[in-house]
């Protein structure tokens, strides 16, 4: 992905400039899938799923995999990670058939830092599948009761959705909130899981 596309709901940004960003270069591979909401981009190091993305036409996909390249230090290599994108495929299979949570392979946080990895491994640990929250609840379950927007943030900067289920964000009021996916594609989801906030009906 190149640099200008770093301001699109759920794209993959510039490496953040932080001690725990990715060194050196790291083995990855990807492939597209086909689901009930389009195609989705699916990544993977040796450590786990790294990278989802939403929407994954052949543009879509070819800006992910050199935004991958720039961020893990390196062109793909098949031969890395390629179990983890077969069991996230098979994985989504099951989920979009309506067999409940969404248990994949492990997963790399590597893309993401700081309170952003804070707020999306607590929605990873703490709401599942039939469950939502609002994004003022999140931040007060990450002790920081006052960034319902930073929480926002977070949940755009995800680069593991569905995975970590941002979709289950919702606002406080019953309005279903932002979604890198889009709404729609957030209502999909959100009706698949049996939980589409009121006032939505």
């Amino acid at each position: 992905m190149n640099s200008d596309t770093s301001a699109e709901p759920g794209a993959l940004g510039p490496a953040p400039e932080r001690s725990d960003a990715p060194e050196g270069r790291r083995g990855w591979t990807s492939a597209v899938v086909e689901s009930p909401i389009g195609p989705l981009f699916l990544a993977a190091t040796a450590a786990g799923l790294v990278r989802v993305a939403f929407h994954a036409d052949a543009r879509t996909a070819a800006r992910e995999r050199a935004a991958l390249a720039a961020r893990l230090g390196g062109p793909e290599d098949p031969a890395t990670g390629a179990h983890a994108v077969e069991a996230a495929g098979e994985a989504l299979e099951r989920y979009f058939a309506g067999d409940g949570e969404l248990a994949g392979p492990p997963l790399d946080w590597s893309l993401v830092t700081g309170f952003q990895r804070e707020v999306l491994r607590v929605l990873a640990a703490e709401v599942p599948f039939g469950a939502v929250v609002g994004y003022g609840e999140l931040a007060r379950r990450v002790g920081q009761p006052g960034a319902a927007q930073a929480v926002g943030l977070a949940m755009g900067a995800n680069p593991l959705p569905l995975f970590v289920a941002c979709h289950r964000v919702v606002e406080r009021d019953g309005g279903i909130g932002g979604f890198g996916g889009g709404v729609e594609t957030k209502r999909q989801l959100l009706a698949l899981e049996g939980v589409l906030p009121e006032p939505l009906f």
